[in-house]
């Protein structure tokens, strides 16, 4: 298999996730989940699902789909890079198992069908406030944030090309 196909493969609709999850599971695998937008794939990125990975054994990435990251609100610009570009960008990095595109506002949803062992997210989050929380803790997983490396975000980026024009 070529590296291409091998990042392509990672990338899932949640029904083959749910099935790739479910013989991971049965492998005795835990299963960390975060999820963003990562719409300028940077250092920050990397460093954080980096060591989103470390918290288990395998990492699924929720990416917001168009429509959804329209609806955050972050600037009438975004998302700069389209859904299936940040998708294979993302699944392009070893430390990610899996990738799939949600199109809600949030992936409670999701969570509430995947119950990871640990889900994770930056640590502008309280914990307690992060979504998928209560389903988490009510079937025994975590909750833990990670702290972002200063100075590295796709606003930042943005405002910095918008500068330099």
């Amino acid at each position: 298999m070529s590296k291409h196909q091998n990042i392509s493969n990672k990338i899932k609709s949640l029904p083959d996730l749910l099935q790739a999850l479910k013989i991971e599971r049965e492998n005795g695998k835990s299963i960390v989940f975060t999820n963003g937008c990562f719409d300028i794939l940077h250092k920050g990125h990397v460093d954080y699902l980096a060591k989103a990975a470390d918290k288990g054994d395998v990492l699924v990435v929720a990416v917001n789909a168009d429509e959804s990251v329209k609806r955050l609100g972050k600037s009438p610009s975004r998302p700069i890079q389209d859904q299936d570009a940040r998708a294979y960008l993302i699944a392009a990095l070893e430390s990610v198992s899996y990738v799939f595109l949600f199109f809600e506002d949030t992936p409670k949803e999701v969570i509430d069908q995947i119950i990871p062992n640990v889900l994770v997210k930056g640590s502008d989050y309280k914990a307690e406030d992060i979504v998928g929380y209560d389903t988490v803790m009510q079937n025994g997983g975590k909750v833990e944030t990670i702290d972002f490396i200063p100075g590295y975000s796709t606003s930042g980026i943005e405002k910095k090309i918008i500068a330099s024009l």
